[in-house]
């Protein structure tokens, strides 16, 4: 990954390397895995890091969904507040895990010099009902289930642009310093968790054990360990808030999902995206009850399925590199290419990680199948269709609304203006205001649903409009939009190549309860007429607020009290 962040200095994420240099579908592959992981990071995140909180406080045990969807809910309103924002909230978490942790390991190897390191006590043992002997099979599954520490390593490639000048640089620094701290941390634990005897639990985290036993339980220490811990998962969990919306942004730019997701919001972040991946994660973590162990057979083959394909890609590319001239620069679709002595070298360093990542992923989609991995193998095939036929509508569509070899005709045409009406009140005098202000012929027309009432509009419309026609269309089985249909296409025969306007009002109210309680038929009128051919809909709104409606009640009550006769009052 170092190589890829010095490839490509303007973020080199799976999806961007894969469609550089091995193709579309590849891409698509790494995306889709990629998508995957960063909604299972932070449902994996948040789940381990409430199982943080507790262990240290048990009584929370059965709340822990509530825990994980709040806190889901919390960063989900930080991020949409901005960069900026969330930055700030999440500056200091790194800092304080690592020297807690630090300190925790330092402290633990000083007791098990001096003899005074303890054992874990009161743990209830998790025991799986299979025997099975130490096995290159089971060396191999212990191994993929480690790897898993190596999620993390793709973000900094993808994050370069965050970094100051040179940008690059401090990108592979930040990454060797990254690994190294990462080496350090997993053998110190991992040596110290035999040490003490820690063992898996339902209810009480590894890391929870080896606090507990190091400085003793319910100290300061131990439970600013697992506070830092559960803040650093949430450090994990905020990487994918910045990187899923960027992702999928380059997806939906590339034509792969709803364009919706290229737009940003007034906080300038892609807002569709963030609430995307919320509503993911939390539908995942309430189906997994919050249990980490549920969750990581998901997310690791993703996470190890994009490392191969990323890695496959620079293998490629450094092949590509090893053949051109010396001295001549190749321009691809995100970076440029110069000769480099060392490419064989480079190449070899990628096939192995490519090599090792793709066996990962194999043992894991083996050994973890029925453990909840089946998901994902069939989740990424489905995803990277899904991609496939979104991108072959928008390039449908750009045919269908291409000019290349079409004639362009502007020279006008005859517009037939229609006015919907309902019944006659003050709506239908703004509508017809609206239609005489467009200077086209115009007419009135009433679809009639209710026998009853067609007289009565009739009657309305000529005592309190007075002019242009009022059709009446009858619709013996009470269909709305059908017969509306019927009498356009009439029009349209009558005089080809003519445009139809329709007219329609709807009632725009304060309250969305007040909006609930009338018909807004104009959605009903909008949705069959939007399939015809030169039939334009305006919807014209009526807005009638609160206040206007208690002082016309009262208006009226006032009238009535006048009208009743004396003996009456």
């Amino acid at each position: 990954y170092r190589q890829t962040i010095f490839a490509y200095p303007r973020g080199g994420g799976a999806y961007i390397v894969a469609r550089d240099n091995l193709g579309e579908l590849p891409a698509q592959i790494a995306g889709a895995a990629l998508l995957t992981d960063y909604i299972l990071t932070v449902a994996v995140s948040i789940s381990s890091g409430v199982a943080q909180i507790t262990s240290g406080f048990p009584d929370l045990l059965p709340y822990r969904v509530e825990l994980a969807i709040g806190v889901i809910v919390f960063m989900t309103v930080v991020n949409l507040r901005g960069v900026r924002e969330s930055g700030r909230v999440f500056a200091i978490p790194t800092y304080f895990f690592l020297g807690t942790t630090i300190l925790m390991l330092i402290v633990g190897m000083v007791k098990l010099a001096t003899g005074s390191l303890g054992t874990v006590e009161d743990i209830e043992v998790t025991t799986h009902h299979s025997v099975q002997g130490l096995t290159l099979f089971l060396i191999l599954r212990a191994f993929s289930s480690g790897c898993t520490a190596l999620t993390g390593v793709e973000a900094i490639s993808n994050g370069i642009t965050a970094f100051k000048e040179p940008k690059s640089r401090n990108a592979a620094t930040t990454l060797v310093w990254m690994s190294s701290i990462m080496i350090i941390l997993l053998l110190g634990l991992t040596f110290l968790t035999h040490q003490v005897k820690a063992l898996p639990n339902e209810t009480e985290t590894i890391f929870s054990q080896l606090g507990r036993t190091i400085f003793g339980e319910g100290s300061t220490l131990y439970l600013a360990v697992l506070t830092a811990t559960a803040l650093i998962l949430l450090m994990a969990a905020n990487t994918s808030y910045a990187d899923f919306p960027r992702l999928a942004a380059l997806h939906a730019g590339d034509g792969f999902l709803p364009r919706q997701l290229t737009y940003r919001g007034s906080r300038l972040v892609f807002s569709w995206g963030i609430t995307g991946l919320a509503v993911c994660a939390s539908a995942l973590v309430i189906v997994a009850n919050a249990r980490t162990t549920a969750l990581i057979p998901l997310y690791a083959i993703g996470v190890f399925l994009s490392f191969t394909m990323s890695q496959s890609g620079m293998v490629v590319r450094m092949w590509k590199v090893g053949k051109i001239p010396p001295g001549q620069v190749i321009q691809g679709r995100e970076t440029s290419m110069t000769y480099d002595p060392h490419w064989w070298l480079k190449m070899g360093i990628s096939a192995l990680g490519a090599a090792v990542s793709g066996m990962v992923m194999i043992i894991f989609a083996v050994t973890k199948f029925r453990d909840g991995a089946w998901f994902v193998v069939v989740l990424i095939p489905t995803l990277v269709f899904i991609f496939f036929q979104i991108h072959y509508h928008y390039k449908r569509v750009a045919k269908a609304l291409s000019l290349e070899g079409v004639p362009v005709d502007t020279e006008p045409s005859n517009v037939h203006t229609l006015i919907l009406v309902d019944d006659v009140h003050a709506e239908t005098v703004r509508l017809v205001n609206f239609a005489k202000s467009l200077r086209n012929p115009w007419h009135a027309v009433h679809i009639g649903v209710n026998p009853d009432k067609i007289d009565i509009v009739k009657a309305k419309w000529q005592k309190r409009i007075g002019e242009g026609e009022l059709v009446i269309i009858p619709s013996p089985y009470r269909l709305l939009a059908e017969p509306l249909r019927e009498y356009i296409e009439e029009l349209q025969e009558n005089d080809p190549g003519s445009f139809v306007h329709i007219i329609m009002g709807h009632l725009a109210m304060d309250t969305f309860w007040e909006q609930a309680l009338h018909q807004n038929t104009a959605v009903i009128f909008n949705l069959a007429l939007s399939r015809m051919e030169r039939v334009a809909v305006t919807s014209v709104p009526y807005q009638i607020h609160d206040s206007e409606i208690r002082a016309a009640a009262h208006a009226h009550s006032d009238n009535e009290k006048r009208a009743e006769p004396t003996a009456v009052k």
